[in-house]
This record gives C-alpha cells, sequence and structure tokens, in this order.
C-alpha cells in the first residue's frame, strides 16, 4: 500500500513542473472563448431561422 505522504510529495513535485499561464495569457483566453460563444450563438441562431423557414415553407406546400 502507498505511503499518503510520499504520494503527497510527488504530487507538490509535479505540480511544480507545470507551467502556469500568466494574467494575461488567461485574460486573453477567457476573451476568445466569450467570443467564439458569441460566434457560435450568432451561427446557430440564423442556421435554426434558416432551418425554420424552409420547413415552415415545405409544410404550407402542401396546404
Amino acid at each position: 500500500m502507498a505511503n499518503p505522504f510520499g504520494f503527497l510529495q510527488e504530487v507538490r513535485s509535479e505540480v511544480r513542473k507545470v507551467t502556469w499561464p500568466t494574467r494575461r495569457e488567461t485574460m486573453i483566453t477567457t476573451v476568445m472563448v466569450f467570443i467564439m460563444a458569441v460566434i457560435a450563438s450568432v451561427f446557430f441562431f440564423i442556421a435554426d431561422q434558416i432551418f425554420g423557414f424552409l420547413v415552415q415553407l415545405l409544410l404550407d406546400i402542401g396546404n
């Protein structure tokens, strides 16, 4: 069975090896995520409107 104290030492050792992003990199990445979310939202809204119009057009033809 593994030693819990040894495990914690290994975790600390591995965490020190991580390259943490700077505050600026974090802010830029966050802004980019929000921008991409807005672009995706607009795209899917427009696509939904187009498909809804086409379905409505197809269903109205039968009447």
